[in-house]
């Protein structure tokens, strides 16, 4: 008979492919807490899964429920939505169908803790009171909004702004449902406003450095590389201002941009340039990393951990990108990775380690040696596991 506690992981996305940081997040959390649980995953999808994509989660669950999410509904509630409070990410993640659904599976199951992935399927959970819960916010949404709106047209200003106030709110009003709460870095902790914000735990992400690690350098070397979803605004944002404030200075600087999805129209437009590479969805994205003698994160909006920042720092690469993204990382400026304000010091930055190889390598070495003491999944899990099964 297993003895170990049965646990409910509710999450937003099927965590599988890796594409995004939410799903990266959740597929290795699944596979650190089988070791210590009986897991049930829970996860809403607005697309069919693949059964090689349940083969790779399978091993780490005891049972997988997916409920897929009907895009027309999806969108009434956005439109009702507008004459609510409710965040519009919850009106689309919440139907009250699949509500139902899981409160009966629920109260079938008698959990012995429920882990909800980020804010947006708190509401499927956030009333079940027989057992502990804890709400993992990753990151802080509502600043993630408010930072677009900044840079967002005056046709769509107005609606990131709303969606930031009514995000700020729901954060802090959602905090009280849940015994517990989690963030991956203590630089998006500050911005919940809540009373009780020094209870939230800093779970950070990991990564396996035996996957990431150094190779052997391509024979088509790129100056510069970017990895990254392509069709999330941050990572696109970040493009544009890069190739807008400093590839224009030095056209002749190779760079290579992959990820997933890349059929925005601003990605696509990229592929005219000469000196740059639009690549999609790689079944082993080293390869992408490892053409790079630079990598770059330009990150000018969005909030939490750059995992794309860890990756390429444990693979060697000498890495520059902005305090935004830096600051929420226990890294030292000039010795990990460089860290840019603006475009003057991307163009200093980037020519002193395309001219200096011997540093460029101190750095990318400092860079991996740093990601192997501090993130571990090893030691991310085994603080979760102190939190879900607390000492008796």
């Amino acid at each position: 008979m297993d003895k170990r506690p049965t646990l409910v992981f509710i999450a937003s996305r099927f965590p599988y492919p890796l594409e995004k940081g939410d799903k990266l997040r959740a597929f290795n959390l699944l596979k650190g807490l089988s070791k210590t649980h009986q897991i049930h995953l829970i996860a809403l999808s607005n697309e069919d899964i693949k059964e090689s994509w349940y083969k790779e989660v399978k091993p780490f669950t005891s049972e997988i429920t997916v409920y897929k999410l009907n895009p027309i509904l999806q969108w009434i509630r956005i439109i009702f939505c507008l004459f609510t409070n409710q965040p519009f990410q919850l009106a689309y993640f919440t139907s009250l169908k699949v509500k139902r659904k899981i409160k009966k599976q629920l109260v079938a199951l008698g959990p012995d803790h429920i882990f909800c992935q980020m804010i947006r399927p708190a509401e499927y959970v956030k009333n079940y009171h027989h057992c502990h819960k804890t709400i993992d916010y990753m990151d802080t949404l509502s600043v993630g909004m408010e930072r677009r709106a900044q840079k967002a047209s005056w046709a769509t200003r107005w609606i990131y702004k709303m969606e930031a106030i009514r995000l700020k709110e729901y954060e802090q009003r959602i905090f009280n449902y849940f015994e517990y709460q989690t963030m991956i870095s203590q630089q998006d902790v500050h911005y919940i406003a809540h009373p009780d914000q020094r209870k939230i735990h800093v779970i950070p992400n990991g990564i396996d450095t035996d996957f990431f690690h150094p190779m052997k350098p391509s024979e088509d070397m790129y100056d510069l590389v970017f990895v990254g979803n392509l069709s999330y605004a941050p990572n696109i944002d970040a493009m544009q201002w890069f190739a807008a404030h400093v590839l224009k200075h030095e056209p002749n600087w190779r760079l290579l941009i992959a990820g997933a999805n890349p059929s925005g129209s601003f990605i696509q437009s990229l592929k005219k340039y000469p000196n740059i590479s639009v690549e999609g969805w790689q079944p082993d994205i080293r390869s992408a990393y490892a053409r790079g003698k630079v990598f770059i994160a330009p990150m000018q909006i969005g909030t939490g951990m750059q995992n794309k920042l860890l990756e390429a720092m444990a693979m060697g690469i000498p890495c520059i990108t902005t305090p935004l993204a830096s600051e929420a990382l226990a890294v030292v400026s000039g010795e990990d990775l460089l860290v840019a304000r603006n475009e003057e010091e991307f163009l200093k930055h980037i020519r002193f380690l395309l001219n200096n190889q011997e540093k460029a390598e101190m750095i990318g070495l400092q860079g991996r040696t740093t990601v192997k003491k501090i993130y571990s999944w090893e030691g991310a899990i085994g603080a979760l596991d102190a939190l879900l099964i607390p000492p008796r």
